[in-house]
């Protein structure tokens, strides 16, 4: 092997390899590129069938002419026979045996070339069948991939997505709360042990208990002024009935 033809096959490699990598990344290029060379392959085709339908055609007329030139040539003997002109009618004889072979061989002809049209114009269906399933094959798996990325996608964001941050967040703001709230209950027993609370309890105690004297010394004072009133209305009772007595 030279050494051109390694570099050659070494750089055919690398294309691949390269052509390969982007088809995997794209893989609507990877179907259109297959797309597009079975409609190359379409037209190849076509072209060639069309090639063998007008040679079906051709030979179609070629053995019309020949069989009016055979008919003719038929009457011709005929009247060759007829008017004991054997020069002529070897001669005609001899063309019509010619005609006869050339009409069988175009017979088998055309039956070889209609054949081989309707081998062609059934792989003319068959490649276009393949592109229409290459085309809907493209759709639905390039719709699949894409689907399938899309899903990749919301998996990775979602991987991403993580709460240990926002719950940490809000288990600091917890306990800054039960901080703030155990220093406000410390605040609040300190100020109920100091000396300036015990003086404002006793204050109010006191408070309470001259409030308390005040409303007995009042009850006192009532009961005072009743027990008078009582004692007064009871003399004045008793002086009454003793005048009374004397004078009788």
């Amino acid at each position: 092997m030279s050494f051109f033809v390694r570099i050659a096959n070494l750089w055919k490699g690398f294309l691949s390899l390269f052509v390969g990598s982007i088809e995997e990344k794209h893989p609507e290029i990877a179907y259109e590129n297959a797309i597009n060379a079975m409609t190359e392959k379409f037209a190849k085709l076509k072209s060639a069938t069309a090639g063998l339908v007008k040679h079906r055609t051709q030979l179609e007329v070629r053995i019309n002419k020949h069989e009016s030139e055979l008919e003719e040539i038929l009457l011709q003997v005929q009247v060759a026979v007829n008017a004991n002109d054997d020069e002529s009618a070897m001669v005609l004889l001899e063309k019509q045996g010619e005609l006869e072979k050339a009409l069988a061989e175009d017979r088998k002809e055309l039956e070889q070339a209609g054949k081989d049209a309707e081998t062609a114009k059934e792989s003319l269906r068959s490649v276009a069948g393949e592109i229409d399933k290459l085309k809907r094959e493209r759709d639905k798996v390039i719709a699949q991939i894409h689907d399938a990325q899309a899903r990749i996608q919301i998996q990775e964001q979602l991987d991403g997505l993580s709460v240990d941050e926002e719950v940490k967040a809000l288990q600091n703001v917890r306990d800054f709360a039960e901080k703030v709230k155990a220093e406000v209950k410390v605040g609040d027993e300190l100020k109920e042990s100091s000396l300036d609370s015990k003086l404002a309890k006793i204050k109010a105690q006191t408070g309470n208990l001259k409030a308390a004297q005040q409303l007995a010394a009042l009850k006192a004072a009532k009961a005072g002024a009743s027990a008078t009133a009582t004692a007064t209305a009871t003399q004045g009772s008793g002086g009454g009935d003793a005048g009374g007595g004397k004078s009788l």
